[in-house]
């Protein structure tokens, strides 16, 4: 009787130890790395020329794309000078000071490349696990942060993706940033902002949060101090690189629509992966839509999406932590709604916003499905057409066009649960 009683309690103790789950999340994660190190096989095409193919971990990722701008730098070539990237400079000079440090010693192999990399990215997940907790234990409490932390650990997003791309700085940067503007430093915020918008643009998206939830002249002393800071940096590029800085800061945003219902829309059916390494030296490339022209232009959804997103901010109630995270979350919503592509990992952004704002059921629930969704439409699908380029037709076009409308269908729900949150309507109810 008395161990049948005690069980439960220990039982509770185990989960509820923070520096094991730390442990096991750090464990499980070096022990893939171990199992499945990131490596490079060189075989013969059916030209009889030799092409690398990425087994490991990364197989499906970016970073034998990212590999191939890291050797440039072996002839003294960097990206925005020498060559347009399609990213501002955080992630790339990470990623080519990695190879750098590691050439160093001689020639660089990419499995050590790799897996410096990876275990890089495992270092700030941990981190987005501890900012993840922290903040929801200041939404909530200790118990539900400890179970969202546990939920965390066992998503299949967070785990892939550090060996794919770089999408978990970006969610630390987010995370960080709110956690900032939840304790009230809005400094700190600040900086995590701007790192995290040198790392990819989104990170900005938390500005207008900051302007509904603070006093104006505290949000107007944050938004001056990112927006000039990034700025200024993405100035220097320009002028640094010229034509190929200016090509590098706007490649994103002049390819055709991809993933989305958009392109379902312009008949695009390919991922929005740029060109190879080589191509990257004409900045003409860089301006092209590489797919059909948009029939809704974009300044047109522009328009709709910027006006909802007004109506959402002027009839906004909460002003509490939550409510704040919340109008974080549906200003990500509306913004991946409105873009003309869809990367799957913005799973990774996504996941800790949905499960700080509904630590329910459903809540667990939507963040599975959007992994699921995103990891059927990559790699399943699209690895199915890798013979026509990575280009959706024949028997794929149907279950392709069916993921994207349930994952935009799944996103409007979100945002509309979103919006009812920050209504306080239904604050007990889940997703």
């Amino acid at each position: 009787m008395h161990r049948e009683a005690a069980a439960p309690a220990a039982q509770s103790g185990l989960f509820g130890d923070f520096r094991l789950l730390v442990g096991l999340f750090i464990a499980l994660r070096l022990t893939l790395a171990m199992v499945y190190q990131p490596y490079v096989l060189e075989r013969y095409d059916a030209d009889g020329a030799l092409a690398p193919v990425e087994r490991g971990l990364s197989m499906f990722g970016d970073y034998q794309y990212f590999f191939q701008f890291a050797q440039l730098s072996d002839e003294g070539l960097l990206p925005y000078r020498d060559y347009w990237y399609e990213f501002p400079p955080v992630w790339s000079t990470l990623f080519i000071g990695a190879y750098r440090l590691l050439a160093a010693r001689g020639t660089v192999d990419f499995s050590a490349w790799a897996t410096m990399l990876g275990l890089l990215l495992v270092a700030a997940d941990v981190g987005n696990l501890v900012l993840l907790r922290r903040l929801a234990r200041r939404l909530h409490d200790d118990e539900t942060a400890q179970a969202l932390v546990w939920v965390y650990a066992l998503l299949a997003a967070p785990l892939i993706f550090p060996w794919w791309t770089f999408e978990t700085l970006v969610a630390l940067a987010i995370l960080a940033a709110l956690a900032g503007l939840v304790a009230g430093r809005l400094g700190r915020s600040a900086g995590a902002v701007t790192v995290g918008s040198l790392t990819k643009y989104t990170p900005l998206l938390v500005l207008p949060a900051v302007w509904r939830f603070f006093p104006w002249r505290r949000a107007l002393r944050m938004t001056v101090i990112s927006v000039t800071l990034v700025g200024l940096t993405l100035a220097l590029v320009v002028a640094w690189g010229g034509e190929l800085g200016v090509a590098s800061l706007t490649a994103q945003y002049n390819k055709a629509s991809y993933q989305t219902i958009w392109a379902l829309v312009d008949g695009n059916w390919r991922t929005g992966i740029f060109p190879s390494p080589e191509a990257h030296f004409d900045p003409d490339i860089a301006a092209a839509p590489l797919g059909n022209p948009a029939v809704i232009p974009g300044w047109l959804r522009l328009i709709f999406f910027g006006t909802l997103g007004l109506l959402i901010y002027a009839r906004t109630r909460r002003r509490d932590a939550l409510g704040l995270v919340a109008f974080v979350a549906v200003t990500f919503v509306l913004f991946f709604l409105w873009a003309q592509g869809w990367s799957p990992q913005w799973t990774v952004t996504l996941a800790p916003l949905i499960l700080l704002v509904f630590p329910t059921r459903d809540g667990v629930l939507t963040c599975v499905l959007l992994s699921v969704l995103a990891f059927f439409e990559y790699p399943v699908l699209f690895m199915r057409s890798a013979s026509t380029g990575g280009e959706i037709g024949g028997a794929l076009v149907l279950p392709y066009a069916a993921t994207i409308v349930m994952r935009t269908g799944l996103l409007a729900g979100l945002a509309v649960a979103l919006v009812r949150r920050l209504r306080g309507i239904g604050d007990a109810a889940s997703v």
